[in-house]
C-alpha cells in the first residue's frame, strides 16, 4: 500500500524553502532571542471592529453551512470593488469566496491544468508556487526575471518557455521583490498568453501597497478578461491573515466549475467570517491606506540605510511588504547568508533561493516589526554583509 506519487511529489523531492523560518521559531521555543524579519505577517492584528463584527454575526447564528460560491453580499462587494478598481465589468457571478489567496491558487490551477500540464510562473516566486501546481499533477516551469532587469519579467524568455504550457502565474505587486510590474511589461505578457493561447493566473493580493507607480491588472488589457483569473485576498489588505478569506475573479464559466470544486473540496468558507470580510469591505480605503502605511514607513527607513553603505544592492521595492536585497558581495549564498545571520546575531530573514533560482545571492527581509527594532535589525544585517564582504 502506497501514498500517491502526487502527495509524495508536492516539493519535488527537494525542500519547501521555509528551512531558516523552521529553525527560527525553534530557537525562540528554546527561549534564544530571534528578530523575525521572514513571512508577511503584519506587526498589527486584525482590527478589533472586524473582530467585533465577526463575534456578533457568529452569537446571531452565522455558524452553519454557508453558501458555497459565496454569502452573496460578499460576492456583490468583491464584484463592484473589482469593478471599481479596473473599469472591467465585473457581476457576482464572476466571483468565487475561497479559503484565502493559497486556496484560490491552487483551485485556480485545478480549473486550467490537466494532469502532465506545464504550468508556467515567474522566478522569483512566492514559495508554494511549484509545490501548488505539483499538487494540481501539472509540471512546474519557472521562468527567470534577472535582477539585472530590475525583477521584471521578459515577455521573450516567457514564450521561450511555453512550448507545451497551458497557463502562466504572475504576481504584482510581487512577492518576493516588491517589484510592480510595469505596463510595458504586463502589455508583452498579454500579448504572449494570447499568442500562446494560455489562461494567465494573476495573483494580486499585495494591490493596496503600492508605493511607487501604480498597479495594473492585466485582466484589464485587451481580449484579457476571458483568459485572465485574478487571485484577491483579505489577508494583506485588512490584516486578515488568520481569517483565511480570498477571492477568484474570472469568466462565469470557469467560476461555476470552481463552485463544484468548492462543493466536494472545502464546503465553502465559514459566514461569520465572510460576514466579517464584508463589514471589513465598508471601512473604506482609508482604513486600507491605514493598514499598508507601515510598510511604506519601513521602506524609507531601509532605503535610507541601504544608501549609507555599499556592500548590499537592492531593487528598491514599489508595492508589498518586502524588500530583495543582494548580498552576493559577501562571497555567500542567500542560504548561507541567512543562516549566519540567524546563528551568529540571531536575524531571521528568507533565503532568496526559497524563492527560486533566479534570487540565488539575495535575502528577502519582510518589513513586518515596528519602526524602532527593524531599523536596527536591518542596520546589524547591513553591518554584517559589510563585514563579511571585507568593508568593515
Amino acid at each position: 500500500m502506497e501514498l500517491s506519487q502526487r502527495i509524495k511529489g508536492i516539493n519535488g523531492g527537494g525542500s519547501d524553502g521555509w528551512g531558516i523560518f523552521y529553525r527560527a521559531r525553534q530557537m525562540k521555543a528554546e527561549g534564544r532571542a530571534v528578530t523575525e524579519l521572514t513571512i508577511g505577517e503584519h506587526d498589527i492584528r486584525t482590527d478589533p471592529l472586524i473582530l467585533n463584527h465577526m463575534h456578533k454575526t457568529a452569537l446571531a447564528g452565522t455558524t452553519g453551512y454557508a453558501m458555497i460560491p459565496g454569502i452573496a453580499p460578499l460576492r456583490e462587494a468583491v464584484a463592484k470593488r473589482v469593478q471599481a478598481q479596473t473599469g472591467v465589468q465585473t457581476l457576482p457571478e464572476n466571483v468565487l469566496i475561497t479559503a484565502g489567496g493559497q486556496a484560490a491558487l491552487y483551485a485556480a490551477h485545478h480549473a486550467v491544468c490537466n494532469p502532465g500540464d506545464r504550468a508556467m510562473f515567474i522566478d522569483p516566486h512566492y514559495a508554494t508556487y511549484p509545490g501548488t501546481v505539483r499538487a494540481n499533477g501539472a509540471i512546474p516551469v519557472p521562468v527567470p526575471a534577472r535582477p539585472e532587469a530590475g525583477f521584471q519579467p521578459d515577455p521573450a524568455v516567457i514564450a521561450a518557455h511555453a512550448e507545451g504550457a497551458t497557463s502562466l502565474l504572475i504576481n504584482s505587486p510581487n512577492n518576493p521583490t516588491g517589484v510592480i510590474y510595469s505596463r510595458e511589461t504586463l502589455e508583452g505578457i498579454a500579448r504572449v498568453v494570447q499568442d500562446k493561447d494560455l489562461w494567465l493566473i494573476s495573483d494580486e493580493v499585495y494591490d493596496t501597497q503600492v508605493w511607487d507607480g501604480a498597479h495594473l491588472s492585466p485582466r484589464t488589457l485587451p481580449g484579457m478578461a476571458e483568459r485572465t483569473l485574478v487571485i484577491g485576498s483579505m489577508s494583506k489588505s485588512h490584516a486578515m491573515t488568520g481569517s483565511r478569506i480570498g477571492w477568484i475573479i474570472g469568466p462565469v464559466e470557469a467560476i461555476t466549475h470552481l463552485i463544484n470544486l468548492a462543493t466536494n473540496t472545502n464546503y465553502g468558507v465559514p459566514g461569520y467570517i465572510q460576514e466579517a470580510a464584508l463589514f471589513a469591505l465598508t471601512l473604506g480605503a482609508d482604513f486600507e491606506a491605514r493598514i499598508a502605511e507601515p510598510f511604506q514607513r519601513r521602506r524609507a527607513i531601509a532605503l535610507d540605510l541601504l544608501a549609507r553603505q555599499n556592500a548590499v544592492r537592492a531593487v528598491p521595492p514599489q508595492g508589498a511588504m518586502y524588500t530583495m536585497l543582494d548580498i552576493r558581495a559577501t562571497g555567500l549564498d542567500g542560504n548561507a547568508f541567512a543562516a549566519h545571520l540567524l546563528e551568529e546575531h540571531g536575524i531571521a530573514v528568507m533565503p532568496g533561493e526559497s524563492f527560486g533560482q533566479a534570487a540565488t545571492g539575495h535575502i528577502r527581509v519582510a518589513m513586518t516589526i515596528p519602526d524602532a527594532p527593524f531599523s536596527a535589525a536591518f542596520q546589524t544585517l547591513l553591518d554584517v554583509a559589510g563585514e563579511l564582504a571585507g568593508q568593515a
